[in-house]
């Protein structure tokens, strides 16, 4: 369409305003008297003199800007933000708009991606990416949907990027659950491809987390790296960073030492801080309380025996698979497995050998609607048996039906919501700190009252001792596994 640009950082008012000037400006119009006579009448001409190609922009882009106008106000009559939105949006679009990207550092619930969608509105552009894990894509269309903004948004997960680096002339991108992008030394796959396409379209960047930096402040380089203008833009690479801004330590891992990056310094933060906007639950009213329960059962004999011969022997060897424990790690992973009822043969084939806890979640859970969330591929399948077309593994079948849902806790830490589950159920835990902070948030919204969540344990087994370790915000490691599973 033969229309103006819209100017940076000009909403769609602001345009039919621009437009309305132009009209007033170069199409005014002034009486004159053709004709003689009775024949004679009074028309309208241009006063300036104007040319058809120009009259036809001036007249088409006050028309398109005015139709935009009008949606922004229907939206507005059927969603609106939060004061503190709001806020954020005037706050974020000055620092998207002046110094090219921006962190919002929203905790989860508090509406990281409307608000985004919001910001991105105000400077507007045309074409927008935005990256997030693959079970959020529905959730975040949904939002778009919703909002209905002037913009085209490609909504995609990070493992599909190679797909879509040449694909358009992306305006903004926005990378969801950013920390994801934080791996260091080296820097991972997601966030090489991520720094190629805002390197090769100079596109303005919103990174989007609750938890920034959830294991260490060095975790903030490899999310920034590739952004011109970033703090970090004076240091050639990671370690050179690592000069000026990490203690750099030494620990011994399997016997070898190794250079230590994990303790960032205060620095990183202080240097983030124009760029980035805080905002927490307690700061947006929530007022939810969360309840924790542990319940303990019973596992088979047969499960307990196998774990015990197991720890004794490191290996149990039966007909066609064979179970080997030959090193601290994949000791611990066995048992691990074992406790929750699967193991994962040598082979790489795996088996439910034990149904315990899958019967217990359905039997204790039976008149609710849960979210459940568990570790081990294998485990899904014990709860699909029990289940059967009681429980799902996707979010829109979970959010219009009344069937549970079941989710690996890595995938579905993050980006998603349960807010329609009465409870969340994990049939098994995960080493990780981080998953412990963030899956365990996943039915909070502002409204709610209370969350309750339940853990299934093996009686006697390991996933007590993890769970008092990621509750102290520790990861658990081999030497916590030595020291529990031995004494």
């Amino acid at each position: 369409m033969n229309v103006f640009n819209r100017m940076l950082g000009y909403t769609n008012e602001m345009m039919v305003r621009q437009c309305e000037m132009y009209y007033e400006v170069m199409l005014v119009t002034k009486d004159v008297k053709i004709g003689r006579g009775k024949n004679s009448e009074i028309v309208k001409v241009l006063k300036h003199r104007v040319e058809p190609e120009l009259k036809e922009r001036i007249e088409n882009s006050l028309a398109y800007y005015k139709n935009l106008n009008q949606i922004d106000m229907e939206r507005e009559s059927r969603m609106t933000f939060r004061d503190y939105q709001l806020d954020i949006i005037k706050k974020g679009s000055d620092i998207l708009l002046h110094r090219g990207f921006l962190y919002l550092a929203m905790e989860v619930r508090t509406g990281k991606t409307l608000t985004s969608l919001g910001i991105i509105e105000t400077l507007g552009v045309s074409n927008v990416l935005f990256i997030t894990k693959k079970k959020a894509i529905s959730s975040i269309e949904a939002d778009y949907n919703l909002f209905k903004p002037s913009y085209y948004m490609k909504v995609i997960n990070y493992e599909s990027l190679h797909l879509v680096i040449d694909e358009n002339d992306w305006d903004v991108v926005v990378c969801d659950e950013a920390h994801s992008m934080g791996a260091f030394p080296k820097p991972s796959n997601r966030a090489s491809l991520v720094k190629h396409i805002v390197e090769n379209y100079k596109a303005r960047v919103i990174l989007l987390s609750g938890t920034p930096t959830p294991e260490s402040y060095s975790q903030m380089y490899h999310q920034v790296y590739g952004i011109v203008g970033n703090p970090f833009s004076e240091f050639k690479n990671f370690y050179r960073f690592c000069d000026k801004h990490v203690k750099v330590t030494e620990k011994k891992i399997n016997g070898l030492l190794m250079r230590d990056y994990s303790k960032g310094l205060p620095s990183i933060m202080e240097l983030m801080k124009p760029f980035t906007i805080n905002y927490t639950q307690q700061e947006a009213g929530f007022a939810s309380k969360t309840t924790e329960e542990v319940l303990l059962v019973d596992m088979k004999e047969s499960t307990y025996r196998l774990i015990n011969r197991l720890k004794k022997d490191l290996v149990v060897e039966g007909k066609e698979e064979l179970i080997l424990a030959d090193t601290p790690v994949k000791l611990m992973t066995k048992v691990h497995q074992l406790c929750s009822g699967t193991i994962k043969f040598e082979s790489g084939n795996s088996m439910v050998v034990d149904s315990s806890k899958a019967l217990f979640i359905k039997d204790r859970f039976k008149d609710n609607k849960i979210g459940i969330f568990y570790k081990f591929k294998e485990e899904l399948n014990a709860l699909m048996e029990v289940f059967g077309d009681s429980l799902t593994t996707e979010l829109s079948v979970f959010e219009d039906t009344d069937k549970s849902i079941a989710l690996q806790i890595v995938s579905g830490r993050e980006g998603i919501s349960l807010r329609k589950a009465d409870y969340l159920v994990y049939y098994n835990i995960d080493f990780s700190a981080t998953s412990y902070w963030q899956s365990k948030d996943r039915m909070t919204t502002k409204d709610r009252l209370q969350n309750n969540i339940y853990w299934v344990f093996s009686r006697g087994g390991i996933e007590s001792d993890i769970y008092k370790a990621v509750t102290k915000k520790k990861d658990y490691t081999v030497s916590h596994f030595k020291k529990d599973f031995y004494s």
